[in-house]
């Protein structure tokens, strides 16, 4: 059965946590590292990097990535839907610096990666912090804030949400998406927002399929993105095993990735504007929704075990599985599992988006309709 709207809402949200919580305590390392490390590819939730060092051990102290908990990726994205859930309307920059900003500075959530309830602020990274920084003490115009910003995933790895109240509609979700990324994020990493969000309004589709979501981000994105995801789309093609998929992926990504072969060590024109650059996970998101064939396991799971930056990267391989084939797809165990660690109600942000979805789009259509009562007029056509 195709699934209703509201199903792929659930399983985006759903999907997104899970991928960015299986993601988490393997980030920044690579694919033979988290081989070795764990005896084999990862297969499902695993505890932290250092064992019980974690509140010590660098570079990750003082952080509790593994065991299940949700990074920043999904507090950032929790956040965003509080945003629609006050505007229930469309979003745009300056929604950001009304709502987003007071969110992250004003009110207390439970951080699991710190096992205490605190401000979003005191966890996101810098780039993140920089929304603060630029629009609450800096004033500056919200349009424009994120210039300035390094250049990273930040902005597109939380713009599930603007795909979704724009489901079926990839352009009109690339638009909103790059108009409130335009407060955290500029060039490649405000386009990748931009197509993010499209490619998760183009999984919402009835019929979708992982090329169908493809050729919709390639058909909006621009510049490095394009190229990159272009790239990462074709090495995939004849690899149906994650395994085989590693090297040619990460092959296709390393001319547009501009952090460099050691993730941990960018090199000195990281992250920077550059029409040419892409990140990274995106491109490799999409090329692991190829590989997987859209089955949520397969692809999130290529995603993790890819390494690197792979908590936002199978975050966003998991919004667009969860979106394509609703809840049922995201393996229930490891949801409930991942639920109860992170001590959030993982269902209750996506019964608050699919409330908003539905009167944006009522509002949407009242709109379109007035539209064209004023065009009949002006052009003396009957409607």
């Amino acid at each position: 059965m195709t699934p209703t709207l509201d199903d792929r809402i659930t399983g985006s949200l759903l999907g997104a946590a899970v991928g960015d919580a299986l993601g988490g305590p393997v980030e920044g390392y690579a694919p033979e590292q988290i081989a070795e490390r764990h005896g084999g590819r990862v297969t499902g939730v695993v505890g932290p990097w250092n064992g019980d060092d974690w509140r010590t051990a660098r570079p990750i102290a003082p952080y509790h990535k593994g065991d299940g908990h949700v990074t920043d990726d999904t507090l950032m994205t929790h956040a965003l839907v509080r945003v629609y859930a006050k505007v229930r309307d469309h979003l745009d920059a300056y929604a950001v610096a009304d709502h987003l900003v007071p969110e992250l500075m004003d009110a207390p959530v439970w951080i699991p990666e710190l096992e205490a309830e605190a401000l979003p602020l005191q966890r996101v990274f810098l780039a993140e912090k920089w929304i603060v920084a630029r629009l609450h003490y800096g004033h500056a115009d919200p349009r424009e804030a994120g210039t300035g910003n390094i250049v990273n995933c930040g902005a597109a790895m939380y713009m599930a949400p603007v795909g979704l109240v724009n489901a079926a509609d990839p352009a009109g979700a690339y638009a909103e998406a790059l108009d409130v990324a335009g407060a955290h994020q500029s060039s490649y990493g405000r386009e990748a927002a931009g197509v993010f969000a499209a490619a998760v309004a183009a999984a919402c589709a009835p019929g979708a399929t992982p090329r169908s979501v493809v050729d919709a981000a390639l058909a909006l994105a621009k510049d490095g993105t394009r190229a990159a995801i272009g790239a990462v789309a074709e090495a995939a093609e004849g690899h149906r095993d994650f395994e085989s998929a590693l090297v040619p992926l990460r092959r296709a990504v390393a001319p547009y990735d501009s952090v460099g072969p050691d993730y941990r060590r960018p090199g000195l024109d990281a992250r920077r504007p550059s029409r040419l650059h892409s990140i990274e996970e995106l491109p490799i998101a999409l090329g692991m929704l190829l590989v997987g064939e859209g089955d949520y396991r397969r692809t999130v799971l290529g995603a993790v075990n890819y390494g690197r930056d792979c908590d936002s990267t199978a975050g966003m391989a998991g919004a667009l599985a969860g979106a394509l084939h609703g809840e049922a797809a995201v393996p229930a165990a490891w949801a409930k599992r991942i639920a109860e660690a992170s001590r959030l109600d993982l269902h209750a942000p996506a019964t608050a988006l699919a409330a908003v979805a539905r009167e944006v789009f009522a509002r949407d259509a009242a709109r379109h309709r007035a539209r064209e009562t004023a065009r009949a007029a002006l052009t003396g056509t009957p409607r």
